[in-house]
C-alpha cells in the first residue's frame, strides 16, 4: 500500500548512516590508529556522543594484535558473533570440549544426529547460501538442487511430528521465498542456545530455562532471533487438561535471561500456524517486516 506508514517512523533518535558507521570502524582500526590506547581512547569518546542515537563502537576481535571494533545498534544484538551452532537435533547431544581454551567443541556419540555449523559468522549474519555452502562442502554434494533438498529434508526432519505449527512455519518461510532462498537468512530448527549436561531437576533452581528453541535466525548488526510456537504443553499439565501457571512462569522467565543476553525473542500461538493456508499472511506478514527492518537497519 503507498500510503501505508514505514516501519522504522518512530520517535527514536535515527541510527548513524551506514556510510558514517563505516568511517567511524575505519577511524577506530589498528590502520589509522596503531597504538592500543589511542584507539580506545577514541573509542570511549565516540561512544559518548553515539549513546543518544542508540549505537556504539564495540570490541568484535583483532587484527594484527590490535584491538578490532565495529559499530553495533545500541540494545540491539549481543556484540558477539557464535561460534558453534548446535542445531537440527534429533536427541540431546553428548558434547565434550576438546579445547576448552579455544571454545572448540566435540559431539562425543550420535553426531549423525546433530548438526554443527562452526564457520564464521559474518556482519550480515548466516544466510541460507552460506549455511547451503557448508552443507556441500562438508557433505560432498556437488548439484546445488540436490543439497538444497536434502539440507531441507534433514531439518525438517528435526522438528517435533505432532507439532504442525513448528512445521508449517519452517515449510511456509522456504516457500515464500524459495524464489531467492540464497540472499535471505537461514533459519536453524531446534537450536540449542543453552548447554547444561545436567537437567533442571538435578541443577535445581540455578538451571538454565529454555536450553532448546523452536528456530534461530542471525541477522546483520549480530541481532539474534529466537522464534518460538508455543503449544498448550508451555501452560498445562497432564496432557492440556489442566492450567500450569508454573509452567509458563519459567517460559518467561527463560525469555528475561535470553533477552538480556541481547536475543530478540517472537512467539506464535501454535492455533494460529495449525492450518497452513490460513497461517500463510501471518507468516509472510512477519518475515516482511522482520526482514525488511533488518536490512534498513544500517547496523
Amino acid at each position: 500500500m503507498a500510503d501505508r506508514v514505514p516501519f522504522r517512523a518512530t520517535a527514536r533518535p535515527r541510527s548513524p548512516d551506514p556510510r558514517f558507521g563505516h568511517f567511524l570502524e575505519g577511524l577506530a582500526s589498528p590502520t589509522t590508529l596503531p597504538d592500543e590506547q589511542a584507539q580506545r581512547r577514541f573509542v570511549d569518546l565516540a561512544n559518548k556522543h553515539l549513546q543518544p542515537v542508540g549505537a556504539q563502537l564495540c570490541l568484535e576481535g583483532e587484527q594484527d594484535g590490535y584491538p578490532l571494533f565495529q559499530l553495533v545498534q545500541f540494545g540491539q544484538g549481543t556484540g558477539r558473533r557464535p561460534r558453534n551452532l548446535i542445531f537440527a537435533t534429533l536427541g540431546t547431544p553428548d558434547i565434550r570440549f576438546t579445547s576448552a581454551l579455544d571454545n572448540d567443541i566435540e559431539i562425543a556419540e550420535r553426531s549423525d544426529q546433530v548438526l554443527v555449523y562452526d564457520r564464521p559468522v559474518g556482519k550480515n549474519g548466516l544466510l541460507w547460501r552460506e549455511l547451503l555452502a557448508w552443507w556441500q562442502e562438508t557433505r560432498e554434494i556437488s548439484d546445488p538442487e540436490r543439497a538444497t533438498w536434502s539440507l531441507f529434508d534433514r531439518m525438517d526432519s528435526s522438528l517435533p511430528p505432532k507439532s504442525d505449527g513448528q512445521k508449517n512455519l519452517f515449510w511456509l518461510y522456504h516457500n515464500i521465498y524459495r524464489e531467492d532462498l540464497s540472499a535471505v537468512p537461514a533459519l536453524l530448527p531446534e537450536i540449542w542456545v543453552h548447554w547444561d549436561p545436567r537437567t533442571v531437576r538435578e541443577r535445581g533452581a540455578l538451571a538454565l530455562q529454555n536450553l532448546r528453541m523452536d528456530f534461530l535466525m542471525l541477522l546483520p548488526g549480530t541481532r539474534r532471533v529466537v522464534l518460538e510456537v508455543d503449544g498448550m504443553q508451555h501452560y498445562t499439565r497432564k496432557e492440556g487438561t489442566l492450567p500450569d501457571s508454573a509452567k509458563y512462569a519459567a517460559t518467561m522467565a527463560g525469555d528475561r535471561d535470553l533477552k538480556f543476553r541481547g536475543y530478540e525473542i517472537f512467539r506464535f500461538g501454535h492455533d494460529e500456524l495449525r492450518d497452513r493456508g490460513q497461517a500463510r499472511p501471518v507468516v509472510t506478514e512477519f518475515f516482511r517486516t522482520l526482514l525488511d527492518r533488518s536490512s534498513n537497519d544500517p547496523l
